[in-house]
């Protein structure tokens, strides 16, 4: 289930992305934060114990956002 759900615009053009291996979709201007939230429960698992983390500030701007590429290289 995600952890966040679009409640307006909801008519903007859709982008296609691949995550955790099946396939998901956001919204052209979305953030990666939003787009991979609206699909899933949780960013990523934590560093110290793998609990599910969801993102520190919601903005894309602190160290828990870091996600990795399917080419390998980590975006924020």
């Amino acid at each position: 289930m995600a952890l966040l759900t679009r409640v307006t615009e909801g008519d903007r053009p859709t982008l296609a992305f691949t995550l955790d291996g099946q396939p998901a979709e956001g919204l052209e201007g979305d953030t990666l934060l939003t787009a991979i939230l609206t699909q899933s429960d949780h960013l990523r698992g934590s560093d110290f114990g793998g609990e599910p983390r969801a993102g520190f500030c919601l903005m894309g701007a602190c160290q828990d956002c870091w996600v990795r590429l399917a080419d390998g290289r980590r975006v924020r």
